[in-house]
């Protein structure tokens, strides 16, 4: 299986965003969402981000409105939410479907990489984390209910 970062996706602009922007950094891939009781862990997210970037880490945060209807808004009006409300300066991009005939293409590999519970590769909820090494694949799955805080040991091992 080739390398997460040889894939490309869609920027909140809609320009297509080509991953090997990040290639050779660990990167937090997340199905996030602005109205859900997890849409706080933006707070932890970014704490991760600014301590681990200047060691080749990297969140990524893609928008999904497939559970609950919990992320309602346009490109710009999630991009306004996580700055204003979380400050959020990692990277946000285009809403993405995660799962179903109409999945992004990044979360099916990550999907297929990391399987869940069980072996289900479909994703459960809103915030479901995926860890990728430097050569771009993916070594671990979170849970929605997993803090963002509680990977801070896993990212540190992969610097």
């Amino acid at each position: 299986m080739s390398a997460i970062t040889d894939l490309a996706v869609q920027g909140a602009d809609g320009a297509t965003v080509a991953l090997d922007r990040w290639a050779g950094q660990v990167l937090l891939i997340v199905n996030t969402a602005s109205k859900c009781g997890f849409t706080p862990q933006y707070e932890g997210l970014e704490a991760l981000h600014r301590r681990y970037a200047d060691r080749g880490f990297a969140v990524l945060g893609f928008p999904c409105n497939q559970f609950g209807a919990q992320e309602p808004g346009d490109a710009a009006e999630i991009a306004n939410f996580c700055s204003l409300t979380y400050d959020v300066t990692f990277p946000v991009f285009a809403k993405v479907d995660v799962n179903g005939a109409g999945a992004e293409p990044l979360f099916d590999r990550l999907k297929s990489g990391a399987p869940g519970l069980l072996g289900s590769k479909a994703i459960k909820w809103n915030f479901t984390k995926f860890l990728v090494n430097r050569a771009g694949e993916v070594v671990h799955r979170y849970a929605p209910t997993t803090k963002p805080e509680q990977l801070a040991a896993d990212i540190a091992a992969l610097l």
